[in-house]
């Protein structure tokens, strides 16, 4: 009997083997998890900095072109105050629109039937737009901004449907998501938005 426990325990060398490969277990399940959950955190992280500070939107349509073209990738930010002339996104009838701002609260637009924009009396430079056009216009002209609404419209003034338009009309603050500030994709046309 005693040889065959002599058998069973193990030796030196196998038990210094078999802790070795428990601490590598050990450590590499350590070190497992520790990737895991810092793969956790930069996803969460990354998800909440997209939704509550610069939500990513893709541009589809052609209202805005030629500053901004079909599937483009932009980053938006929702702490900036916008001016006019600042690209902004905004929630429309469940939908994301981008378009420029031309007027805030007060201010007074007028249409010329060349399409040429003007605020407060002063014509705009709009080296964005490539074409002037009135486009579709079925407001009354000059037109008073109201109280916490901005006027905005698109730079491809022909096929916007924008704040000259009544059935969209002036946007209200509270459904601006935010400034448009950044082109991400395509890789080649990264760069800031103006």
């Amino acid at each position: 009997m005693h040889e065959n426990e002599k058998r069973d325990i193990p030796t030196t060398e196998q038990f210094e083997r078999e802790l070795k490969r428990l601490r590598y277990r050990e450590n590499f399940l350590k070190s497992l998890w520790s990737t895991v959950s810092g793969l956790i955190v930069a996803a969460a992280l990354a998800v909440i900095i997209s939704t509550m500070l610069m939500p990513v939107l893709r541009v589809t349509g052609t209202s805005m072109t030629p500053t901004l073209k079909n599937d483009e990738v932009l980053l938006c930010n929702k702490l900036g105050n916008y001016q006019c002339g600042d690209v902004i996104a905004f929630y429309y009838n469940n939908k994301v629109l981008l378009k420029r701002v031309i007027a805030t609260s007060g201010m007074v637009v007028d249409i010329a039937e060349d399409g040429t924009v003007y605020v407060d009396g002063q014509a705009l430079d709009e080296p964005y737009v490539n074409e002037l056009a009135r486009g579709e216009c079925d407001i009354v002209l000059p037109y008073q901004v109201p109280e916490g609404r901005v006027f905005v419209m698109g730079d491809h003034r022909a096929v916007s449907i924008d704040s000259r338009s009544t059935s969209v009309g002036c946007i209200a603050e509270e459904n601006i998501i935010g400034t448009v500030f950044l082109r991400v994709l395509p890789l080649q046309s990264f760069g800031g938005v103006t």
